[in-house]
């Protein structure tokens, strides 16, 4: 019987040499500090027909949001909220900027890209209030923005997927605003990661050990026990009905694979309609490596999803 292949011999070629350089980064207290200097904050788009606007939408504690919206003037346009990538304990807005611009500019959509807090200095609840504090904010001044209420989405990456699931649980069950959609990317929703695909050796990108570190940080003393809630994991959620229907994708070499691979079967026998796409050969986060063939495929199927989302 032949040894099973390794993550290595599995990985797509393309994006092995992409992510060569930083695949394997160690993640730890003195790393993600240098790793949060890597983010400078732009100030400005780079796109004619997008504006960006930095907006500090609550005090105390501070929360900024990143506004991108289409340059030209026409009908109330969709909004989506996103909230980046990072394990909960790096990245900023900018991570977003090259995906909402995108969308402004063919979807005609309007991006407001969450600055949560990140742990280990602030741990749940506080980066989920957040992302609420942006939900209201963003159907307050609705009008302002030139969004549609009926069309209001949330999507995130990894951990920002991971957010963005919640936002939907705590939506559904608060009332006090409707999702219209959730476009999930390799969400990161299990904190318990007991799945193989999460404990397989050798996976680039975001590996068991840095995945370990980013719940320790982000759950503190919850991390280990039983008294996890959904709205820090959603994966633990006992009751998925009445959430938005729901994009996931994720990477065949992905240790979130099996968490939401599952989290869809769950959301569809939950009567949500969900679609769900995995990419062979592909680590976490290769949808962020535009520019690739798998990049590109998924982003193009994501595209089209939220197109259908969205009624353009």
């Amino acid at each position: 019987m032949s040894p099973s292949p390794s993550v290595n011999d599995l990985l797509d070629p393309e994006l092995a040499a992409i992510i060569e350089p930083f695949a394997y980064l160690e993640y730890n207290d003195v790393t993600v500090k240098e790793m949060r200097e890597m983010f400078p904050v732009a100030a400005a788009s780079s796109l004619p027909t997008v504006s960006r606007e930095d907006r500090v939408i609550s005090a105390d504690p501070e929360v900024i949001v990143r506004v991108h919206r289409p340059v030209s003037d026409a009908a109330l346009a969709p909004g989506v909220i996103s909230m980046h990538g990072g394990g909960f304990i790096i990245g900023n807005r900018t991570l977003d900027d090259s995906r909402l611009e995108h969308w402004c500019t063919e979807l005609g959509v309007v991006g407001v890209s969450v600055e949560y807090r990140l742990s280990p200095g602030v741990t749940y609840p506080g980066p989920l209030d957040d992302c609420y504090s942006a939900l209201r904010w963003t159907f307050e001044h609705a009008d302002e923005l030139g969004i549609d209420r009926a069309r209001v989405g949330v999507t995130g990456v990894s951990a920002g997927g991971g957010l963005a699931a919640a936002l939907a649980l705590l939506a559904r069950d608060r009332g006090e605003f409707q999702i219209a959609f959730q476009l999930l990317e390799c969400p990161m929703i299990d904190d318990q990661q007991t799945t193989p695909s999460r404990q397989r050796p050798g996976l680039p990108m975001w590996s068991r050990e840095a995945n370990d570190f980013g719940w320790r940080n982000y759950l503190d003393a919850l991390y280990g026990t039983d008294d996890v809630p959904a709205y820090a994991a959603p994966f633990r959620a006992p009751d998925l009905s009445g959430l938005p229907p729901a994009y996931i994708s994720v990477g065949a070499l992905d240790g979130f694979l099996d968490e939401d691979v599952a989290y869809a079967t769950r959301l569809n026998g939950a009567g949500v309609p969900t679609e769900l796409h995995v990419y062979p050969g592909a680590p976490h986060g290769f949808q962020l490596f535009s520019g690739s063939v798998l990049a590109d495929r998924a982003n193009r199927h994501m595209d089209e999803w939220l197109r259908g989302q969205i009624g353009t």
